[in-house]
């Protein structure tokens, strides 16, 4: 599915939509008050669609200073972000070339992401690890401020050297899963030797204990995965620092395409989101693209003109402010 209009349009507007709608949060921002158009109190998406054969009915509606609400099949869920665990979407746009070219936070949360959506299960490790780590660093404050005594580190510095160590198997788990069809993609789009390799390493409750003095002097704890990177690399290279804009983006692109497979092999076949991903694929590239995607699941993908494709897209629409039509 292609949409096709002018810039400012709304295009992204729409696939930010579909993300809203299947992920119960924007691509873009965090903060729904933005989601809401000017003026109004409220907004709403709703998506019809088939999942296995079954009827899907999702339904996400936001209002000011109300918690979002989402309907999964006319049920109410407890949170609108449970639709990650029942819908799989992935979204490439622009901005995701942070995952390449900015800082490790950027990575670990992205990687943090990939590891909710291959094992559900393991998807609130991060959440539970980062909650710990708030919890040592607030006693060790408490202990440098002596209002409390060393003693009172050792739950939490024990809770910070388990929850970090399943945190870091689980991220070393998803990596391994993805690196060989990551470099098959990359292989694929241009992108040579493509590999990706964990930097850091699980952290044990001697090694917490060892560096007490220094955490307690900073107030932080300075060992763990919170703290650790993920290198995404060409050979040799490390392309955030040493790999040009259209390489970092080969990247992000074969990465997405390398959790795809593995979701779909798994049988969770996830709707697939390209925003702006044509624009600067060379011709060959963008033959290459289109195979891929065509013979898998659902794509939505934006440009804006039909002859970013290099062959007709299944469904066209036509994107105009504040309208949107089948072609």
């Amino acid at each position: 599915m292609l949409a096709v209009g002018p810039n400012g349009a709304g295009k992204t507007n729409l696939l930010e939509a579909l993300h809203v709608g299947t992920q119960g949060f924007s691509p873009r921002t965090r903060t729904d008050a933005q989601l809401i158009r000017f003026g109004e109190m409220a907004a709403r998406v709703e998506l019809r669609g088939e999942r296995e054969g079954a009827p899907v009915e999702l339904q996400v509606t936001l209002r000011t200073n109300e918690p979002k609400r989402a309907l999964l099949n006319g049920s109410r869920l407890g949170a609108a972000e449970q639709l990650r665990s029942e819908v799989a979407t992935l979204v490439f746009t622009p901005d995701r070339l942070a995952v390449v070219k900015g800082g490790p936070a950027a990575r670990r949360a992205y990687f943090d992401r990939v590891v909710g959506r291959l094992s559900p299960a393991r998807g609130g490790l991060s959440a539970e690890y980062g909650a710990a780590v708030a919890q040592r660093n607030a006693s060790l404050r408490r202990v440098a401020s002596g209002f409390s005594s060393r003693d009172a580190l050792a739950p939490w510095t024990e809770r910070v050297a388990d929850l970090g160590a399943r945190l870091v198997e689980a991220r070393v788990r998803a990596i391994g899963e993805l690196s060989p069809r990551f470099a098959e993609r990359a292989e694929e789009l241009g992108l040579s030797s493509g590999r990706l390799e964990y930097a850091g390493g699980p952290p044990s409750r001697e090694a917490l204990e060892a560096r007490i003095d220094r955490d307690l002097e900073r107030g932080v704890t300075g060992l763990g995965p919170h703290l650790d990177d993920v290198a995404i690399a060409s050979g040799a290279r490390d392309l955030r620092a040493f790999g040009s804009q259209g390489e970092q983006r080969l990247a992000v692109l074969s990465l997405l395409l390398a959790e795809y497979e593995l979701l779909a092999a798994s049988g969770r076949t996830p709707l697939l989101l390209l925003d702006d991903v044509l624009s600067e694929l060379d011709e060959a590239r963008r033959g290459i693209l289109v195979e891929r995607i065509r013979s898998s699941g659902q794509t939505f993908v934006t440009a804006t003109s039909a002859d970013a494709l290099p062959s007709a897209p299944d469904q066209l629409i036509e994107v105009r402010p504040g309208a949107a039509r089948v072609a």
